[in-house]
């Protein structure tokens, strides 16, 4: 089988050894085990002991039942039962491909977004129709233009919100206007929602929403533990539930132990670490917003939500080289335009730490005022 080559993976793996300044990955400063007790409070040995004395098979098969109701916690009418783990929520975003999505049928996705969104699909022969996201229109979906897309044949529309990357929040009232197109027709609609929650706006879930909606969210950006391999889905629609666990049975049987536990304990306390992470993201966010301001060459639309933002130039140089020669000069690690089909423009993960992140963009100052 096909499938285009994943174009932010595959620059992020090449070139984060150059990794000085890192302003490609899009976490929140990451959580270490001992920073995640001493935020909480939990007892770590008590935690640790009741672990170590597990035994490690396969666990629960639909998830430890500490960890989905948490998660249901997360919104307003999903139930726990409707809550399927997965592994992230690159495992979440490809089971409900995999699952839903047939030879011929049409998805519509917006773009620029996680490739994901497109390449998937694209991949198992549906015909995959993109809604260009513009910077006129502040990164949101052009509603009219999305009615024309998406038919009586459409299954499956594809939205991203808090955007990725261009920290683009789409308002309830245009989400509830994509809800009645799609419902119109009896679509799904896929959200990939993993920067929810981070950000001067947090959107409503659209599996509250919509009985169709199918939301996808992780432990990784949220709450700053990627290494905690755990994501899920969630859907108010029963019958894509089931048809979700059936077809996971193909590809995992559960997942980890250990993760589910990790999981559980942070989401007991999520929001000491909401409260600690949106700190962090306001803190750089300002930082990333003087620079902005203070540079002749940049501008961007101020991301409303999550931990990206996409920044544009007004140089003639391709976003690749450009990206190439900050990272093999300066040790400024950026994703490029390019791995969201954008030009003269770059990917700035701006969440992981301060000092970081001044130093960053410091020194794409002195590469500009070198070069340029």
């Amino acid at each position: 089988m096909h499938i285009d080559t994943f174009k932010v993976e595959e620059w992020m793996n090449e070139y984060e050894q150059y990794s000085k300044y890192d302003l490609g990955n899009t976490t929140v400063k990451t959580l270490t085990l001992d920073e995640l007790f001493n935020l909480t409070g939990e007892n770590k040995t008590a935690f640790l002991n009741n672990l170590c004395s597990q035994k490690f098979g396969y666990g629960f098969i639909k998830g430890n039942p500490d960890f989905t109701c948490r998660v249901s916690k997360l919104y307003k009418n999903i139930a726990p039962q409707n809550i399927i783990p997965t592994i992230g929520a690159a495992g979440a975003n490809h089971l409900v491909f995999y699952s839903l999505t047939e030879p011929n049928d049409k998805v519509v996705s917006i773009i620029p977004t996680y490739q994901q969104l497109y390449s998937i699909p694209a991949s198992l022969k549906a015909n995959v129709h993109c809604l260009k996201l513009r910077k006129e229109n502040k990164f949101l979906p052009d509603i009219d233009e999305l009615k024309k897309l998406v038919t009586s044949n459409t299954k499956l529309i594809c939205i991203n919100n808090p955007n990725n990357p261009t920290g683009a929040v789409i308002p309830e009232d245009m989400l509830k206007e994509i809800v009645e197109i799609a419902r119109n027709v009896g679509a799904y609609i896929l959200s990939d929602e993993v920067y929810r929650g981070l950000g001067a706006f947090t959107p409503v879930s659209l599996s509250d929403l919509y009985e169709n909606a199918i939301s996808v969210c992780s432990m990784s950006k949220l709450f700053s533990l990627a290494g905690v391999r755990l994501g899920w889905i969630a859907s108010q629609n029963k019958d894509v539930i089931q048809n979700c666990f059936s077809h996971r049975e193909y590809n995992m049987i559960s997942c980890s132990v250990a993760d589910e536990a990790i999981a559980a304990l942070a989401l007991k306390h999520a929001n000491k670490i909401l409260e600690r992470n949106n700190k962090v993201v306001n803190e750089c966010l300002k930082i990333l917003d003087n620079w902005i301001n203070a540079e002749s060459h940049f501008s961007y639309i101020k991301p409303h939500g999550g931990t990206t933002a996409l920044v544009h130039y007004d140089f003639d140089m391709s976003s690749k080289v450009l990206c190439d020669r900050l990272a093999k000069e300066k040790g400024v690690f950026l994703t490029p335009g390019f791995c969201f089909e954008e030009e003269h423009c770059f990917r700035v993960g701006f969440c992981k730490d301060t000092d970081v992140l001044r130093q960053g963009l410091k020194k794409i100052s002195e590469f500009v005022s070198e070069n340029i």
